[in-house]
């Protein structure tokens, strides 16, 4: 019985890590939050403003799932001490699989678990704005993008998260040339911040008769969704150009039917944004009008600039080559990041979603200061 044993002291170490969790997680203070949202939404006309009343029940759900999440494997924790002093007591060997196995579940909920605690940037709770443009290579990168498109859509499936295509742009043969999705739920732009920047892939073409080798490059940019209008963002509208043309591609509601599809372009910065899900041109500007702001927020934050007006529109080029991670499909199969080193060689589980790993690596990194290359 010296298995029990061992797992009954490595779980009453864990104590502590649970209760240091328990603070850094702010679950008290969730707690009043959720009371005090609660009783916000048993207000008389709380319903009338449905957008806002929205807000409420969303973030209340959030939060509640957060506590319950972290109740659940507090009650884990408990049910396996309890299932080593019974194993002990009654000399019973053949609970040790379940066991082994629960307190594998335990650690991996923990670690998930401190994770959130890494989030704590000003935006890290928001909304993301994903953005997924084709390289130079024609149909191979084009392809490319669109298996980018997928596994951060299967990512996104997997925790949840729900999405949302607010333009696509189809390859001229294959793939597609550009995208952008909206992937909403708690702590979405925390999580995927990292994946921002140039991703390379290397593979035989299966557009290439010859059969030979290519690699072909596509960039991913990530932005938190800013919706609050009381954000410090003077868009002033001589500023933009808005073009509206016909929804295609696999955002198309009515395709070829009218001219509901919505391109706005910031002249003095050269940022193109473009919604064309909506059935309203009017529903499409005012999406168009979102993700303008908060790229326009982020490009401020990040570059510590005064004000909007002192962003130039050459900072936002893209330049290939400098990728952040490489996907290689032979002649062997491995998924890098060139930040942090983390690597997978499960490449297809990883274009399938499976990237929690490179995330978790590249937040630990963040938190810690230790890259392994400069960023």
């Amino acid at each position: 019985m010296l298995q029990f044993e061992e797992y009954k002291v490595k779980l009453n170490n864990l104590e502590p890590a649970i209760e240091e969790l328990r603070g850094n997680l702010g679950l008290e203070q969730a707690a009043r939050e959720v009371d005090e949202l609660e009783m916000k939404s048993a207000q008389p006309g709380f319903w009338d403003d449905p957008e806002a009343s929205q807000k409420v029940v969303s973030r209340m759900g959030a939060l509640k799932e957060k506590i319950e999440t972290f109740n659940r494997m507090y009650s884990q924790w408990e049910d396996l001490i309890t299932l080593c002093e019974l194993a002990i007591e009654s000399n019973d060997e053949s609970m040790l699989e379940e066991l082994e196995t629960g307190y594998a579940e335990l650690e991996e909920s923990m670690n998930r678990q401190k994770l959130q605690t890494l989030l704590t940037g000003e935006y890290d709770k928001n909304n993301a704005l994903v953005s997924f443009h084709a390289g130079a290579g024609g149909t191979e990168a084009q392809d490319w993008c669109s298996m980018l498109y997928r596994m951060y859509t299967r990512w996104a499936e997997r925790h949840g998260f729900t999405y949302k295509i607010m333009d696509y742009q189809d390859g001229e043969e294959a793939g597609l040339k550009s995208a952008d999705i909206l992937i909403e739920g708690e702590n979405a732009y925390g999580y995927l911040k990292g994946e921002s920047g140039v991703h390379r892939l290397v593979r035989i073409s299966p557009f290439d008769s010859s059969g030979r080798r290519h690699t072909s490059f596509s960039a991913v940019e990530v932005i938190p969704e800013i919706a609050d209008d009381s954000q410090d963002v003077e868009i002033n509208p001589a500023d933009i150009e808005m073009q509206v043309f016909r929804s295609s591609g696999a955002g198309g509601q009515h395709i070829n039917k009218t001219s509901s599809a919505v391109r706005l372009i910031h002249k003095p910065t050269g940022i193109v944004v473009a919604c064309q899900t909506e059935r309203s041109q009017f529903q499409n500007k005012d999406n168009c009008m979102k993700m303008l702001r908060s790229k326009l927020v982020e490009i401020k934050e990040r570059e510590h600039l005064d004000k909007i007006s002192d962003i130039k529109g050459d900072q936002k080029k893209i330049e290939w080559g400098s990728q952040i991670r490489s996907y290689v499909f032979m002649p062997y199969t491995l998924a890098k990041d060139t930040r942090t080193a983390f690597e997978s060689s499960n490449i297809n589980a990883v274009m399938d979603g499976e990237i929690d790993g490179f995330i978790n690596a590249y937040l630990t990194a963040a938190a810690t200061g230790n890259w392994a290359s400069k960023v």
